[in-house]
């Protein structure tokens, strides 16, 4: 079995990290964590006419490229290095793999083509205030009122929330949890933008009163499809640490060459090799987890739920210590504002705790395997 990335493959990671160079340097970054939308529009219009890749993994019948995930795993890895401002992750990894794992081909035909275009932007609302990533944690209640699906309830540190076109929401019916899609801008719905500690990515609380919505897939089978999709959602994350961990390990390889103290690099103290070595060993071995879940994402095998959680614990992890020691290196620079170890800091630790932290993920994982 061969997991080197093809000719194309890499070829497709260059022009994304050359996009992303020129499109999102560290001004546009904090240019955009600043505003209320938190993204470009214009940027995001030339992310899906120039390149494509909000219809990277959409079938081809609906107006995508017809990509498998191990694509998306290098595109997803390249804006995590690049701390990309933009609506990708809840319109592409959330609500395109829940649209595509539903398995309601209206909704498909209805959405998948919006969100391929740069259109429709995408997100999915679980999570509530208890703040919980299991089952148990979905509280919102759906009824049918006359043939209407009404939602009631509040979803909580939902991406993109605020600006999103189409919202999918798991909610509970008499048959158990199901999913339901719902306008952006409908009757009934309160959206509002939360206060972040990572700026780069908008989370907002959306509060359901009486909204209208559509049944996605069959009533009381939306957890079945929720598992599935948490799980490659785990699996894209991890790629996206792994971009960060990356790029914070040769930010600080550089800091480590250029700064002469006692008249010689800083890089040449032990101490500081060290810390150097610690974090190569883990940015490779986190390379390694990713790479071998977005491998099992794309075959959709029965390896995915044990490794996603794997995956989604170690990158965790290895983006955490590499974004703090990155910090340490750079000593008293490394902690101010103008400096971006921080920015790169924040974005590790939102991540960490995003659909379940390590621990949480190591539990997951022993039940998975059945420890």
């Amino acid at each position: 079995m061969n997991f080197a990335f093809s000719e194309e493959q890499e070829e497709l990671r260059n022009i994304v990290r050359q996009f992303l160079e020129a499109k999102s340097p560290e001004s546009a970054v904090r240019e955009q964590m600043e505003t209320e939308r938190g993204y470009d529009p214009d940027v995001w219009s030339q992310m899906a006419e120039q390149l494509g890749l909000q219809s990277l993994i959409v079938p081809e019948e609906f107006g995508g490229q017809g990509f498998g995930y191990v694509e998306l795993i290098v595109v997803l890895e390249e804006m995590g290095r690049a701390l990309l401002c933009a609506p990708f992750f809840s319109t592409v990894v959330l609500a395109t793999n829940t649209l595509l794992q539903a398995g309601d081909d209206d909704a498909k035909a209805a959405h998948l083509p919006g969100i391929a275009s740069g259109e429709t932007i995408a997100t999915l609302a679980i999570t509530e205030p208890n703040g919980k990533w299991d089952e148990s944690g979905i509280e919102a209640t759906a009824t049918n009122d006359g043939g209407t699906w009404k939602i009631n309830g509040t979803k909580s540190f939902v991406i993109d929330g605020h600006t999103a076109d189409l919202i999918i929401v798991a909610a509970k019916t008499g048959a158990g949890t199901s999913l339901f899609t719902v306008a952006g801008d409908a009757a009934g719905l309160t959206r509002t933008a939360l206060a972040t500690m990572d700026q780069t990515r908008k989370q907002a609380k959306l509060d359901f009163d009486g909204v209208e919505a559509t049944l996605l897939g069959a009533d009381g089978a939306g957890w079945d499809t929720l598992s599935t999709v948490l799980d490659l959602a785990a699996v894209g994350l991890a790629a996206e640490e792994v971009g960060g961990a990356q790029y914070v390990l040769e930010m600080a390889v550089q800091y480590a060459k250029d700064r002469v103290q006692f008249g010689r690099p800083i890089g040449s103290f032990q101490a500081i090799k060290h810390k150097c070595a610690d974090m190569l060993l883990e940015v490779e071995s986190a390379k390694s987890a990713a790479y071998y879940a977005g491998w099992c994402a794309s075959e959709l095998n029965d390896e995915l739920p044990a490794v996603a959680s794997l995956a989604k614990a170690y990158c965790s992890d290895a983006y955490f210590h590499a974004a703090a020691e990155n910090i340490q290196i750079h000593g008293g620079i490394g902690f101010t504002w103008e400096h971006p170890a921080h920015l790169y800091f924040k974005r590790a630790k939102s991540s960490e705790l995003l659909f379940g932290d390590p621990s949480y993920h190591r539990e997951l994982l022993a039940q998975r395997i059945g420890i």
